[in-house]
């Protein structure tokens, strides 16, 4: 399967549900999640999440169930394909994102190698 026949990114439903209580708790329903590549973190890229109100003309936005996430395109460069989950373990819960393309991730979790 080549990267053009991959979604671009998806929504696990785990992820979508957590997404709209967050919201809901900070009372901005109307409020995205946005999803960014860095350099940096142990593997040599990391991604970050935070809440964000405003969507630029260039911006992706991917939604399910009410929940969305907005990506700029340099960050889907890299996210291509990507699925963002909410994970919930004994040693705590977390937004995780699984990312076919990364040759390799580090244990924390949010950093990826190319």
């Amino acid at each position: 399967m080549s990267e053009l026949d991959l979604a671009p990114m998806t929504l696990s439903e785990n992820a979508a549900k957590r997404i709209r209580f967050l919201m809901d708790q900070e009372n901005q329903p109307e409020a995205a999640v946005r999803v960014a590549v860095s350099g940096g973190g142990c593997a040599g890229f990391q991604y970050g999440f935070d809440f964000d109100n405003s969507i630029a003309d260039d911006d992706f936005v991917f939604e399910r169930d009410g929940a969305r996430i907005v990506v700029d395109p340099l960050s889907l460069s890299f996210l291509q394909g990507s699925e963002v989950d909410y994970v919930e373990e004994l040693i705590g819960a977390s937004f995780q994102i699984t990312i076919p393309s990364a040759s390799s991730s580090c244990s924390c979790g949010t950093s990826f190698a190319m």
